[in-house]
């Protein structure tokens, strides 16, 4: 096999056992690097300290093993390299694109359903479901900011996103799988449909979008292979890669493994855990049959996985 300078990574947080779509993901990535002659790396995205768990590090570590996978180097850790993301968060502060943001979710959520109740028009929500931030404390002044820093207000940084976007507008990014609705190939970023997001908090100098797009340049990752339901963040990914002046990588989503009622299955999902699979007594070949691989209906891996571990 010829070896390429090509870079592929599956990144699981460990904060709850490993499930089936799990599995399918993982299993792809490692079967396009494998097939491509390309490094293929396990990182731990475990900046969720209050969550995250060593047990669980562990066990997703001995669920790939017994599915058959193995990677090239040292798992990257998040929680062992903050200061990178803090250097991409001071960078991103050197450029006025960030602000203190002090409403909670909370007062997003009073905030949007008074808009309703005054105005009667819905108010705007990001692709995952949430209601937009406001931005009224874009609007405060230094002074103001800095007093409620000092008082000990709990704040998150924030991406001014307007401002970013007329930094590098029209940004596209490669597309080898679809999207949600089918769409790939060269695709137009919209990183506006999720108004300012949240790049790091006042405890941790960063979030999943910061870490990503920071551990994926360190890293050398040049195609990210993970579920459609990350799709729209990859514009907001992209977005970062050109305020930072980062390489971009190709992006290959893939269709969700989806549970009995339509549902993107969840870690809180046990009877789809690999775990519990496991003890139920099936094989690595087993559940590789059962997230098709290649191509077997997702809802007859939920019945699967359901008649198995009863």
């Amino acid at each position: 096999m010829e070896t390429t300078s090509a870079v592929f990574r599956f990144a699981p947080s460990p904060n709850g056992e490993l499930h089936l779509g799990h599995a399918y993901s993982a299993l792809l990535n490692h079967k396009m690097a494998r097939e491509a002659g390309a490094t293929f790396l396990l990182r731990i995205e475990d900046i969720d300290r209050a969550r995250c768990t060593k047990a669980y590090e562990q066990q997703l570590e001995d669920d790939l093993y017994f599915l058959g996978i193995d990677w090239d180097d040292t798992p990257r850790r998040q929680s062992e390299h903050f200061p990178d993301y803090a250097a991409a968060l001071e960078a991103l502060a050197d450029e006025e694109l960030i602000y203190p943001a002090f409403m909670s979710r909370g007062d997003i959520r009073a905030h949007a359903e008074r808009h309703i109740e005054e105005t009667g028009k819905p108010w705007p929500h990001d692709p995952d479901g949430a209601p937009l931030y406001p931005g009224l404390d874009r609007k405060l002044s230094t002074r103001e900011r800095e007093r409620k820093m000092s008082d000990g207000e709990r704040f998150a940084w924030r991406l001014d996103m307007e401002a970013a976007v007329e930094r590098v507008p029209a940004l596209r990014f490669t597309e080898t799988g679809r999207s949600p609705d089918g769409a790939s190939g060269e695709i137009a970023a919209r990183p506006l449909d999720w108004g300012d997001v949240v790049l790091g908090r006042m405890e941790m100098p960063t979030s999943y979008h910061l870490a990503v797009v920071v551990d994926d340049a360190l890293q050398g990752v040049t195609d990210v292979v993970r579920g459609q339901d990350l799709f729209h963040a990859a514009s907001v990914h992209r977005l970062l890669q050109a305020l930072l002046g980062l390489s971009a990588p190709r992006y290959h989503h893939h269709d969700l493994i989806l549970g009995a009622d339509g549902r993107k299955l969840s870690k809180s999902a046990r009877d789809t855990s690999l775990k519990a699979l496991r003890e139920a007594g099936l094989g690595a070949e087993d559940i590789r049959r059962m997230v098709g691989f290649p191509g077997r209906p997702a809802a007859e891996c939920f019945s699967r996985a359901r008649s198995a571990t009863r």
